[in-house]
């Protein structure tokens, strides 16, 4: 396997993500509704599902998401080669959580095989293959986890990237071909090459804890 992130060994060569113009950006959520987006809820102990409106809502122009039931929020449609943007944040006054945005959704698992950006709180950008052997990713083996061979830490910056809750954060995530590219509030993070998924849905997960997204932008890069 080739060395990744030959630039990003160490804290200190992390670099600022490229910003260009936002040329060619689509909105994915109109700020009002959830038009263009489905759902995928874990159903309970019984086998229900609950009503995945009480889980997903937008109010003044974001995404609100309880957090519960587990699931996810999926767009309708499928993606390859892009560039994705959008902002998230936890509320001020929670202690932060867990969350990820799914690439190349393929199925409707409530945890759908995909390649997880990371969102939980103190470890945005982070990687998580959903799941191995059917999802591969060569990413540093050096930031391979020991207890989960299947999550992936990102590279340190000097500061932390994440923002203080309450404030949102910028996610920015290329995909091309098979390679992903991870970047949190202007500073790339992490980096896989060579994945066998190379196209699919797009998920934003609810897993526990209240979260907020808004500005989920797209841009092809065909």
């Amino acid at each position: 396997m080739r060395k990744l992130l030959p630039l990003l060994v160490t804290a200190a060569a992390v670099l600022p993500a490229a910003r260009g113009a936002d040329d060619g950006f689509t909105p994915l959520l109109d700020g009002k509704t959830l038009d263009g987006w489905t759902f995928i809820v874990k159903p309970d102990k019984d086998g229900k599902k609950l009503d995945p409106k009480e889980t997903w809502s937008v109010t003044d122009g974001s995404i609100r998401c309880t957090g519960k039931p587990n699931g996810c929020l999926v767009t309708a449609k499928e993606y390859g080669d892009y560039v994705l943007r959008l902002k998230w944040r936890f509320p001020a006054d929670s202690k932060g959580g867990n969350s990820g945005v799914l690439l190349h959704v393929r199925d409707d698992n409530y945890w759908p095989t995909s390649v997880e950006a990371q969102l939980q709180s103190g470890r945005a950008g982070d990687i998580w293959l959903i799941y191995p052997p059917d999802v591969k990713l060569d990413v540093d083996l050096k930031r391979q986890d020991p207890k989960q061979a299947r999550h992936y830490f990102r590279v340190e910056p000097p500061t932390p990237p994440e923002k203080k809750f309450g404030e949102w954060n910028d996610y920015e995530i290329t995909c091309k071909g098979g390679d992903v590219t991870l970047a949190v509030n202007n500073v790339t993070v992490n980096e896989g090459k060579n994945g066998n998924l190379k196209k699919g849905r797009i998920a934003l997960q609810s897993e526990g804890t209240e979260i907020h997204f808004k500005d989920v932008r797209i841009k092809s890069l065909k």
